[in-house]
């Protein structure tokens, strides 16, 4: 009969950040040993709070599954002797499958075993695996206590082991496992005993544990929306914010605080940085969108004494705000454009100058780039004004002490400033996408500054020698390129990366021809892994990635090649067009480098000719579709190729002892392939 299993391990407070990752480990590790182990089961869950990670699995099965496998051994001739007894080999064979040897199976020539395995009882097999299944989970950091070899995220302080009702035992890190967990730090009166698996959950709520995170999830967005509907105003749940403070409470009870309104003419930023980033807390709106002199917050207990730990909150973001005010109003003593002189004195990285100096780059930088996507004069003023002075809030003082507010309080002091809406968006802007997911900037200028000031960061880290390696990115270029990537695409500009490495060099003062050529090839294959990681998410198969990777200059260009690729090769008659363009570009490798010279002269056979007729038709109508990236239709005119080359390889003999004859019948393959590269390189598609 099966049962449930339960186990829980039971830590000091964990850290919220590392708990979705490690609960998503332990479950998936779980069901992959329990397969290993041929252990039948139901659903696995796992569940968790700050001081403890919980694993269920329903329905396990007592015992392993009953296994008999047939092993061949030696042949018949080296099995037996002339008078048919099993020689040593025969004999070492069956000894080393457990069975005698005249028990072997004489089958096709060969000796087999049939070796029967019964199955392990499910609480012996599983007194090994637990305390495997902990020591193996993936940690974020870890950590040892005591005397103790064994680590962990955090020191171990209890292990619940149950099946069904009975204790699996096993020890770790000196504690053993048991059916006592513990309850809520204050409200409950400490340990407690599990009777069963199957009432894991009920257990810890009379211990006033909610351990499931979803249902204390529901909970705590519960609270927050009726707190904040309470006091007549709509809570502000980030879902970052929420994530975190699920894994910071075991019984959450949601309640509302008040601050001065005064506060309220600060920036809505300077208020909900330090009320969520600092302090956890949760801003409350009004219904048209406007800030409220009112915060939520999650209490990890009941609701006894809610004023007072409503006053302990209030008193510390009172504090809070004090500061944000300071800062601001000394902030506002000189203008955004007068804080630039201060940045004489940061040094933006050893050997490359200070920020100041950057700001400077990046002000001239954004102006090439403006040009070369079309930006209109405003949108060239703007994104040259705002690459000028991006960096200035670096130094105020509201940005020293609440760094997440980088970018975006140097947008409210452009504003106050009377710089002008689009320099101030484009001052924050230009710090997006800041992390995965995040939005692209969405005003002209603002790509701009983006692409400037990465592109800077970039080539500047890359002069030193610290091109990012394995899992060292100690700058995060890695996410800027990567933002870069996203940034192109969703703003469907066309740019050239190579002109932008070569203009960003050229602001560095980076010269010497030989380290020049290696940046740009160093940059490019830096940006073509981010592109690969882009296409694979967009479900692109490997092999049409690596067809249409080998060419980054144009980024946009790089995803629309790709998707043009998927499509056309579903169309009919493509796979046999692939096969020709395989056959060019095998033989146009052969070719001599450079520009193509193809002399109609030379042509001996109906079949050049009539090569050479369709490859200028060809890349006459391909020239205008790729300019406007129209790789659907350039592809599909590539199809009619396919028999005309045909018909040149049945008919011609391209390695013609003639030189002439053979270096032309090779620089009209090399034309048609340096064509077909426009869209993509097909030698690289893998046909089923």
């Amino acid at each position: 009969m099966s049962k449930d299993l339960l186990l829980e391990i039971g830590t000091e407070e964990i850290p919220a950040h590392a708990m979705p990752g490690m609960l998503k480990e332990l479950g998936e590790n779980a069901k992959k040993a329990l397969k290993e182990l041929r252990l039948a089961h139901g659903a696995v869950r796992t569940l968790g709070t700050p001081r403890r990670l919980a694993l269920v699995v329903e329905g396990l099965a007592e015992k392993q599954e009953d296994v008999a496998e047939e092993k061949r051994g030696p042949s018949v001739q080296v099995a037996f002797d002339a008078a048919g007894k099993p020689t040593k080999a025969a004999e070492g064979f069956a000894r080393g499958q457990g069975i005698k040897a005249q028990d072997l199976v004489v089958r096709d020539g060969y000796v087999y075993a049939l070796v029967e395995e019964a199955g392990e009882s499910a609480e012996k097999v599983l007194a090994k695996m637990l305390p495997e299944l902990i020591s193996g989970l993936p940690l974020p950091n870890s950590m040892r206590w005591g005397d103790l070899d064994f680590r962990f995220i955090r020191p171990l302080r209890w292990l619940v082991a149950l099946y069904g009702d009975r204790i699996v035992p096993f020890e770790l890190a000196c504690v053993k496992s048991g059916n006592t967990s513990r309850g809520h730090r204050f409200l409950s009166t400490g340990d407690f005993t599990i009777e069963d698996a199957a009432h894991y959950e009920e257990a810890c709520e009379k211990a006033f544990v909610i351990v499931d995170p979803a249902r204390r999830k529901a909970l705590i967005e519960e609270g927050l929306v009726e707190a904040a509907k309470a006091h007549g105003g709509t809570a502000e749940i980030t879902p970052n914010l929420l994530e975190e403070v699920l894994y910071l409470v075991e019984y959450p009870t949601a309640l509302a605080g008040s601050f001065e309104d005064k506060y309220l003419a600060l920036p809505p930023d300077a208020v909900i940085t330090p009320m969520r980033d600092h302090q956890r807390y949760f801003p409350v709106k009004s219904a048209d969108g406007k800030l409220l002199p009112l915060f939520l917050t999650v209490r990890n207990g009941g609701k006894e004494y809610l004023e007072t730990v409503q006053h302990g909150n209030e008193r510390v973001l009172r504090a809070r705000l004090a500061d944000a005010q300071f800062f601001f109003d000394e902030d506002r003593k000189k203008s955004l454009a007068e804080h630039l002189e201060k940045l004489k004195t940061v040094v933006f990285q050893e050997g490359l100058g200070t920020v100041y100096d950057k700001s400077l780059r990046l002000e001239k930088l954004a102006g090439k780039i403006a040009d070369a996507i079309d930006a209109n004069d405003a949108e060239k003023k703007a994104a040259m004004r705002a690459a000028l002075l991006s960096k200035a809030d670096l130094v105020t003082g509201m940005v020293t002490e609440f760094t997440e507010l980088q970018g975006v309080m140097g947008k409210e002091y452009a504003r106050l400033d009377g710089e002008g809406e689009d320099v101030a968006l484009a001052i924050d802007e230009h710090y997006m996408p800041r992390f995965a997911g995040d939005a692209q900037p969405k005003t002209r200028a603002g790509l701009v500054v983006s692409l400037a000031d990465k592109m800077d960061n970039i080539v500047a880290t890359f002069s030193r020698g610290l091109i990012p390696t394995g899992s060292q990115d100690p700058f995060a270029l890695r996410r800027q390129a990567l933002g870069m990537v996203h940034s192109i695409i969703e703003a469907g500009v066309a740019i050239s990366l190579h002109d932008l490495v070569d203009w960003t060099m050229d602001l560095l003062k980076i010269t010497d021809a030989a380290v020049c050529e290696k940046m740009q090839a160093d940059v490019a294959d830096f940006m073509r892994l981010r592109l690969k990681n882009v296409l694979a998410e967009e479900g692109i198969r490997y092999d049409i990635a690596d067809a249409v990777l080998g060419n980054v200059d144009d980024v946009r260009r790089v995803l629309l090649a790709a998707k043009a690729v998927r499509e056309q090769l579903a169309a009919p008659g493509m796979a046999d067009a692939v096969q020709a363009f395989v056959r060019v570009a095998n033989l146009a490798a052969k070719a001599e480098k450079g520009e193509v010279h193809v002399d109609a002269a030379l042509f001996e056979t109906d079949e050049e000719k009539e090569l050479m007729k369709a490859y200028t038709s060809a890349r006459s109508a391909a020239e205008s579709l790729i300019e406007a990236h129209d790789f659907v239709g350039a592809i599909d005119d590539f199809k009619d190729l396919a028999e005309p080359i045909n018909a040149f390889f049945d008919a011609v003999m391209v390695m013609a002892d003639d030189e002439k004859i053979r270096r032309n019948r090779l620089s009209l393959l090399k034309g048609i392939d340096d064509l077909l590269r426009e869209a993509a390189d097909f030698s690289k598609i893998v046909q089923a």
